[in-house]
């Protein structure tokens, strides 16, 4: 059985770290195991940078706590301007004693009152908790699910990016 820590008790977080893993891997065994780790990164990133650096430094941390773990699994969502508004995204870092793995989900334009809240210095959840009357949205279906309907919520946002960040590791022999 191989582990699989990830750098947040977040549980969103962590089941998209378990469907990207076992639709990767459908014939082996896992072991997941969440940890609250800090980014070393604002608590709302404000770039593509500072986004994949939060993911990059999550699963470094990780790496350096727990290294007989086999992978070692940092997310880091974030929010840039863009064109006078504001796009929201994720990035997924994945860490193993030989190789790293790594993706951005794809974006989506926040609604104009959740970016003025953000202006104001709330972090996107809290913004999405106050716009759409919410509580802890950031732990379930997220800005991605309130404004999908949940045809696409927070876990699958991930899930497919934590899917592209594997690739190193399904593909050894061209990484």
């Amino acid at each position: 059985m191989k582990k699989v820590m990830i750098a947040s008790k977040n549980p969103v977080k962590i089941q998209s770290v378990k469907n990207g893993f076992e639709k990767m891997f459908p014939d082996q065994e896992f072991e997941f195991t969440g940890m609250s780790t800090p980014s070393g990164v604002a608590d709302q990133p404000f770039s593509n940078s500072e986004t994949f650096l939060g993911a990059k430094n999550r699963a470094n941390t990780i790496f350096t706590k727990f290294k007989d773990a086999d992978f070692h699994v940092g997310i880091e969502g974030g929010i840039e301007h863009f064109d006078n508004e504001m796009e929201a995204f994720a990035w997924v870092f994945i860490i193993s004693k030989d190789k790293c793995g790594k993706a951005r989900t794809g974006t989506f334009f926040l609604p104009n009152e959740v970016v003025n809240l953000i202006k104001e210095g709330k972090e996107l959840g809290d913004a999405d908790d106050i716009v759409f009357n919410r509580r802890n949205s950031k732990q379930e279906s997220g800005a991605v699910g309130i404004l999908t309907g949940d045809v696409i919520d927070r876990t699958k946002y991930y899930t497919e990016a934590v899917i592209l960040a594997l690739i190193p590791f399904k593909n050894v022999d061209l990484y």
